[in-house]
């Protein structure tokens, strides 16, 4: 609950919502449930997005056969409601993707980064990739497939792309690897005749050359963290924007140390680097970035 509300606002149906809707929502489950998201995934409701969290968790009202949000909010806070509290984060998360989203980070990653790290992999050396908050795996893919565009072999090779989300729903979509075909416009038309086939009538299924490169895993970006080594590349898109501007320095201060010295970081269009991993940092290209101790990248 938010300090200072008192109880007959905290008994007021949320702000945009009708007491005539299916189920009522206070303004004290609301906060109930914000406070629950920022808590189990960092992610905050800035903003009136009472009819968001209305529409998207009314179903799980259904699901669960409760009348009221204040049913709903005991089941979460209670010990038993731990697994409908990461249904509740599922719900609430968007997870808005698609195949070579932002395309220019996949050229830059085509031209400046693989082919070196390919060589590497050619001699027997490890090169790993993180896409973190991948969603239903169409980012990781993308990169899977880039590597192939290069080295059709890549399996054969010490490759690994670790893929990670929050959700296990959007895990399981991605490790099964089909999509609609309508779903594959993006990918470039060589590529999508290579390592795609039809599975049925209007979906997709990516090659096993393409999906034995990726391993999903579940992982909380402000939980632990189980990776120790260093990473080649690593995507970090559209996600950090949901989290609080502390919770963004941290989670950069995380990731900086886990890039290789020649490695790149891959962010979102409307994200930026911040606090202490600004400085360990530098631009090499729009939302790209780079160990500063590479010295000067644009020469």
């Amino acid at each position: 609950m938010n300090a200072g509300m008192n109880t007959s606002s905290a008994s007021k149906p949320a702000a945009g919502l009708t007491e005539t809707g299916e189920f009522l929502m206070t303004q004290r489950d609301y906060a109930t449930i914000a406070a629950a998201l920022m808590a189990e995934a960092g992610i905050s409701l800035s903003g009136n997005k009472a009819n968001l969290v209305y529409s998207r968790l009314a179903k799980r009202l259904r699901l669960r056969g409760l009348s009221t949000f204040a049913d709903y909010c005991a089941l979460i806070e209670s010990p038993s409601g731990t697994g409908e509290r990461q249904d509740m984060i599922a719900a609430l998360t968007t997870n808005v993707t698609r195949f070579f989203r932002e395309p220019h980070h996949f050229e830059h990653l085509k031209a400046k980064i693989l082919p070196s790290l390919l060589t590497r992999a050619r001699q027997g050396q490890p090169v790993r990739i993180w896409s973190a908050a991948c969603s239903s795996g169409q980012e990781p893919y993308s990169i899977a497939l880039t590597l192939l565009s290069l080295m059709p072999d890549a399996p054969r090779h010490d490759i690994r792309i670790l893929a990670t989300d929050i959700d296990p729903n959007m895990l399981a979509m991605g490790t099964a690897g089909a999509y609609d075909t309508a779903q594959l416009e993006p990918i470039p038309a060589p590529l999508r005749g290579r390592w795609f086939s039809s599975v049925r009538e209007g979906r997709q299924q990516i090659a096993d050359e393409a999906r034995s490169l990726v391993k999903f895993r579940k992982l909380n970006l402000i939980g632990n963290w189980p990776m120790r080594g260093r990473f080649d590349v690593i995507f970090c898109r559209n996600v950090v924007i949901y989290f609080e501007n502390d919770m963004q320095e941290q989670i950069w201060s995380r990731i900086t140390p886990l890039l290789a010295p020649a490695g790149a970081l891959y962010i979102g269009h409307s994200e930026r680097v911040t606090g202490a991993a600004e400085a360990a940092l530098q631009s090499d290209g729009i939302t790209i970035y780079r160990p500063r101790a590479m010295g000067s990248l644009r020469a």
